[in-house]
């Protein structure tokens, strides 16, 4: 129940913060391109990269500081940053082909769900 409530609470700290940026970017350059939703997703591998190998393989942070960071402040600003960690990984690790279909099917697979829902909801109204 401990990590969950850490988990949550970064979270909340994640989404707040991406609300926030998404918000101000609105106000700054408009409508027109989802500028804070690249800023979120730039920024959030950027941290989730430094956080790893500095929090999780320098310091040897306790798992509720990887689980509060990581999974839950960086989880809430932007899951992207998770699925850049898992590509990592798995690039790193050597398996290649595997990290390319876990992209590939990440990225065709995210779109046609999208797409498949939206469908979904048309329909049904």
């Amino acid at each position: 129940m401990k990590h969950l409530l850490l988990v949550a609470a970064g979270g909340a700290i994640g989404s707040s913060a991406r609300h926030l940026v998404n918000m101000a970017s609105l106000r700054w350059f408009g409508p027109s391109f989802p500028w804070g939703t690249i800023f979120v997703n730039l920024a959030g591998c950027f941290a989730m990269g430094v956080m790893i190998e500095l929090i999780a393989r320098r310091f040897g942070a306790s798992q509720e500081m990887r689980l509060f960071l990581a999974t839950g402040i960086l989880g809430g600003f932007t899951t992207f940053s998770a699925f850049s960690l898992d590509a990592a990984v798995l690039w790193e690790r050597g398996a290649h082909q595997l990290a390319a279909l876990y992209v590939g099917a990440t990225l065709v697979g995210t779109l046609t769900a999208i797409f498949a829902g939206l469908w979904l909801a048309r329909s049904l109204a």
